[in-house]
């Protein structure tokens, strides 16, 4: 078990690329982190990390052995999996990633339920509204909102959410109220985006009476958090397209009021994301399907 410990390290820490960030995702100290890196340096008899006092990079070495690690590590999984399916009593570790509105609202209050029902499984939940590789980040499952790059991983069709426009009463008497979509641009307003390294240009999809129109839109604010824009469209500083599902409360209390709704935007799809290989591992499966149904239910209430 110590030897599985320390590959599981390694590949922790290949895959996050910091001791101490890998160290914080396994809940140990740095310094049994880099105890385990060493002891099996050691013992394979070679250099996996080149380290400086910043960067920690994998060496040639390392890359190889992290091919292999995968898959003495999938071998170990599906094998405790299997067993774990055969009685009835599935445990290990799930990592799951969300977009920061879709995972607090919908995702995490599933997350103490499935857990009542399988005690042994624990849940490592990751928000965060900047794109992620779900291979690179050794995730089991990842929820989304739109549509995945990688035409390699599974997909999971949860529901089309539908989206829309909105803006505080105070903005909206500040700017005034766009009637069409070319107002968006032709009278400046500030809409709200969220940005993040490596984000598209802002074009903001609407059904038209002429087709689905993309409308660049700009403003002076912009956050990778979507729960700040959020704030920001409260406070009166600009426009903002959200799903329903994030901002439903605030509709429901008038203090964000709905706009252009005879041009409103496409409806995105909601889904979860895995590997293949992932969705065979019983215990991604049962989260998976828990969650899903969890949020369909809450979805239509």
């Amino acid at each position: 078990m110590a030897y599985l410990d320390n590959v599981r390290t390694f590949v922790r820490v290949y895959e996050l690329g910091n001791m101490s960030a890998a160290a914080r995702d396994m809940r140990i100290s740095a310094a049994v982190a880099s105890s385990r890196i060493s002891q099996l340096e050691a013992h394979l008899n070679v250099r996996l990390f080149q380290r400086t006092t910043r960067v920690l990079n994998p060496t040639e070495q390392g890359h190889l052995f992290y091919q292999g690690a995968l898959k003495i590590l999938e071998s170990v999984d599906e094998a405790e999996a299997e067993i774990s399916n055969v009685t009835e009593n599935p445990k290990g570790t799930l990592y799951v990633a969300a977009p920061l509105g879709l995972g607090q609202r919908l995702v995490a209050p599933a997350a103490p339920a499935f857990r009542e029902s399988y005690p042994l499984i624990n849940i490592r939940l990751r928000l965060s509204d900047r794109k992620l590789d779900l291979a690179a980040e050794g995730l089991d499952a990842m929820f989304f909102l739109g549509l995945p790059e990688d035409s390699t991983l599974r997909i999971r069709k949860i529901a089309d959410c539908p989206r829309v426009l909105c803006a505080a009463p105070d903005y909206i008497a500040r700017k005034g109220e766009p009637k069409k979509s070319s107002d968006l641009t032709a009278q400046k307003h500030d809409c709200l985006n969220l940005r993040y390294p490596g984000a598209p240009e802002f074009q903001w999809p609407l059904q038209t009476p002429d087709g689905i129109r993309r409308v660049p839109v700009s403003g002076p604010f912009e956050s990778d958090h979507g729960d700040v824009l959020t704030n920001w469209a409260l406070a009166g500083l600009g426009i903002i397209l959200k799903p329903v599902f994030e901002i439903s409360e605030h509709l429901k209390s008038g203090r964000l009021v709905p706009i252009l709704t005879d041009e409103p935007p496409v409806p995105v799809q909601m889904a979860c994301l895995y590997t293949h290989r992932r969705r065979q591992d019983p215990k991604a499966r049962l989260f998976i399907d828990f969650v899903v149904g969890h949020i369909q239910r809450s979805l239509r209430a």
